[in-house]
């Protein structure tokens, strides 16, 4: 069920709500393992299929967690191995799921071009929310290993996986934030001030995604299917198609982002700010500060660091930026354009960089008009990255692109093309930050 769908706002919610406080005020465990469940219910009400997967990883993860855990007598290179398996476990069972039919149709499409046989497709159901989950665990895991994690809750554990307000499209939570929240008595009180706060964010939350967001999607909707049905896009028409899809998917996900901190607060629990303006940023290094900032967390704690960061000289700096911006693109979803996508911001970042360290050389004295213009470019750039992350293929956001140059002249007119003629009419973009 959806934030804004009346099943959610005017019976689970409530009744979640009401049955909290009411369990809190005689037994906090108690009430922990109600909330628990009901997250449980919240993820099985969109699919009961996935509902296993889930389980079984918090399970499997939590044992490997109290084994992981720094002990007297447990031996180090032992606790390494467990790690090793357990993060191959984690990323194997993403990957199966997650990855396997697009590396399947790559292949496919390679025996093809070489006048083979193409194999049969494995058509494998993506269960949702599996990205935040597993991502939420392998941090945990490592924390776990190098002696961060002191919580041994089975209890507070699952609820902390589970929690609903983020499960589903996160923010990507940390154990840090939320397990000391969830061990504390005062969260399972009931307080007014919280619950009035609570429903605000929530109605501006919801307001910016059904006043804002979905009339916008409609307009970009429009223009993406129409090109993926063969449509070319004037120059207009692509500027503010791809303008509206930029407005879309901030209003979108940060007014979800807003109704989950809503929904949290008034349960007592606080989750992390995950948007801060971000198309106010007058460089792409302070966007990736304030742009989804739970998963650019962590990425640059667990992948950015462990490849080394900035400690290894600055063109190793340059190729981790790279490195993590193209997995971020591949952990959003399971096609080039995603991967191409990363590979921008990728690129972006490392000129961003090169530029502080050459030509601005640490002064960070800024005029207005320099403010403006790194305004400017920072969400031209940002744009462009957009067409690729929302087209359905990479020929489509082509053909975006020459209209956004014009190439296509003023009207729109049917394209010729077999490549258009040729994709499937009933394809959909996967939901990158619902997976």
């Amino acid at each position: 069920m959806l934030f804004n769908s009346y099943p959610f706002i005017f019976v689970y919610f409530p009744l979640v709500l009401i049955g909290f406080f009411l369990i809190g005020k005689r037994n906090t465990r108690a009430a922990a393992g109600f909330l628990g469940l009901a997250s449980l219910f919240f993820y099985g009400w969109w699919s009961v299929q996935a509902l296993p997967l889930l389980l079984g990883s918090i399970c499997v993860n939590y044992w490997f967690g109290l084994q992981l855990t720094p002990a007297p007598g447990r031996n180090d290179r032992k606790r390494k191995t467990l790690l090793i398996a357990a993060l191959v476990i984690n990323l194997g069972v993403l990957a199966v799921f997650k990855y396997a039919n697009f590396f399947l149709e790559n292949v496919d499409a390679g025996l093809v071009a070489a006048g083979m046989t193409p194999i049969d497709l494995v058509h494998i159901v993506l269960p949702i929310g599996i990205s935040f989950y597993t991502f939420t665990q392998i941090a945990f895991l490592v924390d776990c290993w190098q002696g961060k994690v002191h919580e041994r809750s089975f209890i507070h554990y699952m609820l902390f996986v589970t929690y609903f307000p983020h499960l589903i499209a996160g923010p990507v939570l940390h154990h840090a934030q939320m397990m000391p929240q969830f061990n504390s008595p005062a969260t399972y009180r009931f307080n007014a001030s919280n619950v009035a706060l609570g429903l605000g964010i929530f109605v501006f939350g919801l307001a910016k995604k059904m006043l804002i967001a979905d009339p916008l999607g409609q307009y970009a909707d429009m223009m993406f299917k129409g090109v993926h049905e063969g449509v070319l896009p004037s120059l207009y028409t692509a500027w503010f198609g791809v303008l509206a899809y930029t407005l879309q998917i901030y209003f979108d996900f940060s007014g979800y982002s807003d109704m989950a901190v809503g929904l949290s607060l008034c349960l007592g629990v606080q989750l992390p700010l995950n948007f801060r303006s971000p198309y106010k940023s007058t460089n792409m290094i302070e966007f990736w500060r304030r742009w989804h900032i739970s998963l650019s967390t962590f990425l640059r704690d667990y992948l950015y660091v462990p490849l080394g960061g900035n400690r290894k000289g600055p063109a190793r700096r340059y190729l981790n930026l790279f490195l993590t911006m193209l997995l971020g693109g591949l952990w959003h979803g399971a096609a080039w354009t995603f991967v191409i996508w990363g590979a921008l911001h990728g690129a972006y970042l490392m000129v961003n960089h090169f530029w502080n360290a050459k030509v601005r050389r640490g002064n960070t004295k800024t005029t207005w008009y320099g403010r403006v213009i790194g305004w400017f470019i920072t969400f031209l750039c940002v744009m462009i990255a957009w067409v690729v992350f929302r087209a359905d293929s990479m020929t489509a956001a082509i053909e975006i692109y020459k209209g956004m140059l014009g190439l296509h002249g003023a009207p729109c007119r049917p394209s010729a093309s077999s490549a258009f003629r040729s994709a499937s009419p009933n394809s959909s973009r996967p939901s990158s930050w619902a997976s």
